[in-house]
């Protein structure tokens, strides 16, 4: 089963402080009040009025509280369940955690979401001996003061050995700022974390445009990096980034390290309707529980939408056309379970019947969104038709997320 993501107690520490957290029943509860409602009103313009959001949201400081209250945790959450799926190390070549400081670039970083939970996820034991340097590059100068605040009250609490932030305060849709990036010295790590779907609203051909800013942007990457793309779970934004991961492999820019399990075009786009996202689960901070107790909201999964990008060729898993990515949650049904799967065979739907449960089929049971599994011996009866898991199908978990 998925392993609930929890943030650090630092990073809890850093945030409960800027937002004046105390625990339940302590705090301003008329401040809490005007707070929710701040993030009740941002929620409204990144879901249901997404065409009344200004570009420069994050330059009102009430908005950004908000943000740095309810959105930054969660955003900073997901973005560390991704790192969790990087390599320790590659098998075509040195990881990106091994020599020298990991060098970051967060691309529309706001009030350092990314930044900050790149640095938490450093300071992790395993890799906390290596440095780290983040560039936040983002359009609102209010919103990288934020950000170096809350960088230096995270280091201050958590005393790293070697952290440094620099913020670049440019025009994002400009690409003037790109191309003063030094080549030589690439970056092991890009990260746009709900920043891609801000970018070139206007424009007649918005993907075409994003297209050509993740080129430049891979030209900073290390040989051995990543580019982290993570975008809002809805339907309109995500079939955007579906279409720019088949655009990009069209051009042989990147392949995919994940969540794809191949390279050919996305199968979610043959059907108007359909689109792929994650979800994942996590503890809540208490302040979020709090304010969606007072204006209806509910975050108790991560979901989003995403795609990492790489240049060597690596992969989550070794491609086979016997693993599937679940691209569903599992449904019950009477004396039936289903789920959609994912790989470079297309986009099935499989099943098991309970009559056809089985100790070598039994892991189909434990199916979540999300998880990488093996099958071998699966069964269709017909082109299109749905395929079967059998009493003699071998399924297991490979990775769950």
């Amino acid at each position: 089963m998925p392993i609930q993501h929890v943030l650090s107690s630092p990073l809890l520490q850093v945030l409960s402080t800027r937002v004046g957290w105390k625990g339940s029943g302590e705090g301003n509860r008329p401040g809490h009040k005007e707070l929710s409602q701040h993030v009740s009103e941002l929620s409204r313009l990144f879901t249901r009025d997404r065409h009344e959001l200004e570009t420069r949201y994050l330059a009102d400081e009430r908005l950004r509280r908000a943000y740095v209250a309810y959105f930054l945790p969660v955003n900073a959450a997901k973005v560390q369940t991704l790192l969790d799926e990087l390599p320790e190390r590659d098998l075509k070549g040195p990881s990106i955690l091994e020599n020298g400081p990991l060098r970051v670039l967060d691309i529309g970083s706001g009030p350092g979401t990314a930044s900050l939970a790149v640095l938490d996820w450093m300071e992790q034991s395993s890799r906390r001996a290596r440095g780290i340097e983040v560039t936040a590059v983002d359009s609102v100068r209010a919103a990288l003061d934020e950000a170096k605040a809350l960088w230096t009250a995270y280091c201050r609490i958590n005393a790293p050995e070697s952290a440094r932030l620099h913020c670049l305060h440019v025009d994002l849709e400009r690409n003037a700022w790109i191309k003063s990036i030094d080549q030589s010295n690439p970056y092991h790590l890009i990260v746009m974390a709900n920043t891609l779907n801000e970018l070139y609203r206007t424009a007649d051909d918005a993907v075409q445009r994003q297209v050509h800013l993740i080129q430049m942007l891979l030209d900073r990457l290390d040989h051995h990096g990543a580019l982290i793309i993570v975008e809002p779970a809805l339907r309109q934004t995500t079939r955007n980034l579906h279409h720019l991961r088949d655009r990009l492999l069209m051009l042989r820019a990147c392949t995919i390290y994940s969540p794809c399990l191949h390279e050919h075009s996305c199968p979610a786009l043959i059907k108007n309707d359909d689109w792929c996202h994650e979800e994942r689960p996590w503890v809540s901070p208490p302040w979020i529980t709090a304010i969606d107790q007072e204006v209806g909201l509910i975050k108790d999964a991560l979901k989003f939408s995403y795609a990492i990008l790489r240049k060597d060729g690596a992969t989550i898993v070794r491609r086979d056309p016997d693993v599937f990515r679940v691209v569903s949650e599992l449904r019950v049904l009477k004396g039936d379970s289903r789920a959609w799967l994912c790989n470079e065979t297309g986009r099935p739907e499989v099943g098991r019947l309970d009559r056809d449960e089985a100790d070598n089929n039994g892991s189909v049971s434990e199916w979540h969104r999300g998880a990488i599994v093996h099958i071998r011996g699966i069964e269709q009866k017909s082109p299109g038709s749905m395929r079967r898991v059998k009493r003699t199908t071998s399924v297991r978990m490979i990775r769950p997320v």
